[in-house]
């Protein structure tokens, strides 16, 4: 089965049936919205459909401009016209992480060569948001609530093992973000045993936020790492 075919499966069937804290909303654009996993098998298709094995990118939890809404890791549908030649015209979308991922990928070589290689996904795949005090829906990360990392725990578990079941080298992972998504992922997998190694990257969004001016010096570091 080519690996495009596990991923259009994983997506297809991914749901989260656990309790949440008070609050706290799953977003699940494979469910919500009908025309995401088309877009998706198109994208998986296109970059994804061979037997090669591959190295484990592993991001926060989707967020709400970018594998969110696409349900696509790190790509809004800005880059997803520009560099994966695919155009949606349900929605637009913008993240600033996505700026940042599609830059290195043209520093690594472009699209094509780049998820030759690596599979980008999240610790937790399906993403959180709360209501803050003015009402406005915002981003939650999974380890943002002591109760909400515990009601996921095992549904990141059961889902890493089933990506790694897609064709990927267990020797290292890649894990952005070098605080406490490192962290959690560390102790998971000390835990579990699923990687020899786990390599930290400064997560796209804390670049983009509060690093912008050393952009170039931090794609250099992903492409040395990754090459």
């Amino acid at each position: 089965m080519p690996f495009s075919d596990k991923v259009n499966s994983f997506n297809s069937k991914l749901h989260f049936t656990g309790s949440l804290p008070e609050g706290i909303r799953v977003m699940n654009p494979f469910k919500e919205n009908p025309s995401i996993l088309p877009l998706t098998k198109r994208f998986y298709n296109k970059f994804y459909n061979d037997d090669k094995k591959r190295y484990l990118i592993l991001g926060i939890n989707p967020g709400r401009h970018g594998a969110g809404v696409t349900g696509i890791p790190f790509t809004d549908t800005i880059r997803l016209k520009k560099y994966c030649g695919i155009t949606i015209n349900d929605f637009r979308s913008y993240e600033t992480s996505s700026e940042f991922v599609y830059n290195m990928i043209e520093g690594y070589g472009g699209t094509k060569k780049f998820y030759s290689r690596y599979y980008i996904s999240a610790v937790c795949p399906l993403g959180f948001t709360r209501t803050n005090s003015r009402g406005k829906e915002v981003n939650f990360n999974y380890y943002d609530d002591r109760e909400l990392t515990d009601s996921v725990y095992d549904f990141i578990l059961k889902n890493l093992k089933e990506e790694l079941s897609f064709g990927i080298y267990p020797e290292k992972c890649y894990c952005l973000g070098t605080g406490k998504n490192f962290k959690f992922l560390t102790g998971l997998n000390k835990n579990e045993n699923l990687f020899g190694e786990i390599i930290p990257l400064e997560h796209p969004r804390f670049i983009m936020q509060y690093r912008r001016k050393k952009l170039q010096s931090y794609i250099m570091k992903y492409l040395e790492l990754l090459q």
